[in-house]
């Protein structure tokens, strides 16, 4: 390995020493340092104008110098910036983005979806597959598995059955969303009994 120049040496500290800069300035910002590295940044800022001033002969030390001027001067108004902000009271580049909360699960409006009034299940079966199909509906959109229509039927049949006896004339049935959930209701409509 080839011995370093004067210049390659000093570009190498120049380096080490951005990164220190950078490291102190990123404790600083975290609360882990009590001031801004001054004292790091005046060393770095002499080497910079040092060669900013003088001649570099090699073109590629030329570029690393360049490269490493520019992402200082960077940093530099990143620094001031945040600590502007700092003094000021006010949110910076350094203060970490607050994760927003998560929105609440939307609570799913209370709806009604289907009514039907009985007399007979077994003369309306187009009423009773239209009331069915709204179960199915609701059931699936919150994730329940449908009920077979047979069983369907014949609650309703049983329940058109019951009310009947109390004296209605007609029974009606209710799908709705409720707090989340299916509700499937039967009311006897008054009246008199046919």
């Amino acid at each position: 390995m080839p011995d370093l120049t004067d210049v390659e040496r000093d570009l190498q500290r120049l380096e080490t020493e951005l990164k220190r800069l950078e490291a102190e300035y990123n404790m600083y910002f975290a609360g882990r340092l009590p001031r801004p590295p001054w004292g790091t940044r005046t060393r770095v800022e002499a080497l910079v104008k040092q060669y900013d001033r003088g001649h570099i002969p090699n073109y590629g030390d030329r570029f690393r110098f360049t490269t490493l001027q520019s992402r200082y001067v960077t940093l530099v108004d990143l620094w001031d910036r945040g600590l502007r902000a700092k003094e000021e009271g006010r949110a910076g580049p350094f203060v970490p983005k607050r994760a927003e909360k998560p929105a609440a699960p939307k609570r799913q409006e209370d709806k009604i979806l289907c009514v039907a009034s009985f007399s007979d299940p077994v003369h309306e079966v187009d009423k009773l597959r239209d009331l069915y199909h709204s179960l199915v509906e609701a059931r699936r959109e919150i994730g329940e598995e449908a009920v077979p229509f047979h069983k369907f039927a014949d609650l309703v049949k049983t329940q058109v059955k019951k009310l009947r006896q109390g004296g209605n004339a007609e029974v009606a049935f209710r799908v709705a969303l409720k707090d989340g959930r299916v509700n499937f209701t039967a009311r006897a409509l008054k009246g008199t009994k046919d």
